[in-house]
């Protein structure tokens, strides 16, 4: 009796056999039946892995990769801003990536005197792709509008981190530290003259110090540029009484551009 084995052309039968393979078969079956009990006790693939290892040695985990290592081999490569969000995209170390709905690049205009760097998305943020939207970001749009900057002309935004942390906690250190490659690419890439850094994540990053009460107002250094931190707008927002000092900090950001004209 005739079988469809029988007439199997040689394409099919290889796809069979490359299916079979990648399923885990490491053996055929023969024509003639194999009595098991008679074999050695050692599997042929079992006397290979013998033969290069010692006796009673464990198998080493494979190692895992360096996130941070992985995050500057990642950024280096990007030749633009485009590249660069290719780039975040796609990599995927980051536990955060797998909560979030979008990614959170930027706003505003590449090329900018002043580029803002906020903390990390928040759910407004995460549901928009774009930093500082909601009752935050229209503060933001406000403040900036008072010493005459605006993100649609001469303003650039992002975060140090581009997916928003569960619940809106703070980022945790490895995850700031696996981010800030890609910050430092973004930066470098966007050739801002001064760097606005907004709350305590944004200092960690850029400054490696915490304490914005202590920071706010006082020119810094940082990524090779002039820096001045302020306060987050959304901590403006709890904490209203200290929207004077935000004043004074702005006035004391058109004074350094003005300087600079």
């Amino acid at each position: 009796m005739e079988s469809a084995l029988d007439h199997l052309d040689h394409y099919t039968a290889r796809a069979l056999l490359e299916w079979q393979m990648e399923l885990g078969a490491t053996e055929t079956i023969g024509d003639a039946p194999v009595d098991r009990y008679a074999l050695p006790d050692e599997a042929p693939w079992l006397a290979r892995r013998a033969a290069t290892e010692q006796p009673g040695t464990p198998v080493a985990p494979a190692p895992k990769a360096d996130p941070v290592a992985a995050a500057h081999a990642a950024a280096k490569s990007a030749a633009s801003l485009e590249t660069l969000r290719a780039a975040m995209e796609a990599y995927e170390h980051c536990e955060l990536k797998k909560g979030a709905r979008k990614l959170v690049f930027s706003d505003g205009q590449p090329g900018s005197r002043v580029m803002i760097v906020g903390e990390a998305p928040g759910r407004e943020e995460d549901r928009e792709g774009r930093p500082f939207v909601g009752r935050a970001g229209q503060l933001l749009d406000r403040m900036l509008e008072a010493i005459g900057l605006s993100r649609a002309e001469n303003v650039y935004i992002t975060n140090v981190l581009p997916w928003r942390p569960p619940q809106n906690r703070d980022p945790k250190p490895d995850e700031i530290a696996m981010m800030k490659p890609f910050l430092e690419r973004h930066v470098a890439l966007a050739q801002p003259e001064i760097l606005v850094i907004m709350g305590n994540i944004s200092c960690d990053a850029v400054l490696g110090r915490r304490g914005i009460t202590r920071l706010r107002g006082i020119w810094t250094q940082g990524l090779d540029l002039p820096v001045i931190p302020m306060f987050h707008p959304a901590y403006l927002l709890r904490n209203p009484h200290l929207k004077r000092e935000a004043w004074a900090d702005l006035l004391e950001l058109k004074a350094r551009l003005d300087a600079r004209t």
